[in-house]
């Protein structure tokens, strides 16, 4: 045996007896180390025919993608109650003729009630008109004879139009027709004040602030 292969044995040897005395001391995260090394592959051996040296890649940096953290338009974001929907309503330059039927039923039924007293009065008209039983548009409900004690000689008394009552009588309406919040009386195609007693004999679906409504 040459001096060599003697000292590359030895060698071998002495790896193997380290190993095996740290072995139970040594932890690592990660792939598993072997413990012993084979006598094999101490000694020089000449690379296989037709293969190449093993080439380790450069590390490459692992990156994550962020995502796109563009927030909505904060007016697009849907209002959490009907006070706030309220406020996020733009005032119309100038009403429509129907909108303004709607939005004056609105003040003069229920001025300086809750605003959900007055979403409830407009339903009540979109309903009337979309029913097929009374006049086929809001202004036609609104003016149909013996319905509304505000109007009076085929008109509406004076509106104070730069009140908040009136302002927030034009949101209830925009409200209403784009039906952007459900109505406590939903369904609604009657109401009357609380002091009085018609005995109608309907379907009693809510009472709200001085009215019942009824289907």
């Amino acid at each position: 045996m040459s001096f060599r292969l003697k000292a590359a044995i030895t060698a071998a040897f002495a790896l193997s007896a380290i190993a095996a005395a740290t072995a139970s001391d040594m932890s690592i995260a990660g792939e598993a180390i072997p413990s012993a090394v084979s006598i094999s592959s101490m000694l020089p051996q000449a690379p296989a025919a037709g293969s190449s040296a093993v080439v380790f890649a450069t590390p490459r940096e692992v990156t994550q993608s962020l995502g796109d953290h563009n927030h909505s338009n904060p007016s697009e974001v849907p209002a959490h109650s009907l006070a706030a929907l309220v406020d996020a309503q733009g005032v119309p330059e100038e009403l429509d003729g129907d909108m303004k039927c709607l939005a004056g039923a609105v003040y003069f039924e229920a001025k300086g009630e809750s605003l959900e007293g007055q979403l409830a009065v407009a339903r009540v008209i979109i309903n009337r008109a979309k029913s097929g039983r009374f006049a086929s548009s809001l202004c036609g409900v609104v003016y149909q004879p013996s319905q509304f004690s505000f109007v009076r000689g085929g008109g509406m008394p004076p509106i104070r139009t730069e009140s908040r009552s009136w302002r927030e009588a034009v949101a209830i309406a925009q409200i209403a027709t784009e039906d952007e919040w459900d109505s406590l009386a939903e369904g609604a195609l009657y109401f009357h004040a609380r002091r009085v007693s018609p005995g109608w004999g309907k379907t009693r679906l809510a009472s709200i602030d001085n009215h019942i409504f009824y289907r």
